[in-house]
């Protein structure tokens, strides 16, 4: 559903959020054996994420990742559309490129409705509160 970039920036910006919560800041190698991710291309994601405010970064010997106030309350939905774009809510699931409401496909209504829950949950999925599930393990990160 996301690009594989997509899926290490979501699991990503959870697990700083978690250790956001407790004061702390994430190096890269802790993320990315937190997310069970590769070093190189979660070091290159984040460096993106900064550069677009959605994570905040500390060089130095006490630095690494964290979120500020304004990015501890950021949506899913805003790190999917910073990786992604919006091309999951507007293209066609078959490919097709002049799918529409007046000329669908075969699955275009249906694929709307699916798209819109997809975004609404997305929208509604707060990294503070998905940082306390993590944190109570209900939610996990890294395959077991």
């Amino acid at each position: 559903m996301f690009s594989k970039t997509c899926e290490y920036a979501i699991r990503a910006m959870i697990y700083i959020a978690h250790t956001s919560r407790a004061g702390q800041k994430a190096g890269i190698k802790q993320i990315a054996a937190g997310i069970d991710s590769p070093e190189h291309f979660i070091a290159k994601i984040l460096q993106d994420l900064s550069r677009k405010r959605l994570v905040q970064s500390l060089k130095g010997p006490n630095g690494g990742f964290y979120l500020d106030e304004m990015s501890k309350n950021r949506s899913l939905l805003d790190v999917v559309r910073s990786v992604d774009g919006d091309s999951f809510f507007s293209a066609c699931c078959l490919g097709l490129k002049h799918c529409s409401e007046s000329h669908p496909c075969p699955v275009h209504h249906e694929f709307k409705k699916i798209r819109q829950q997809t975004h609404d949950m997305l929208a509604n999925a707060k990294l503070t509160e998905l940082s306390v599930a993590l944190e109570n393990e209900i939610i996990f990160l890294k395959r077991k």
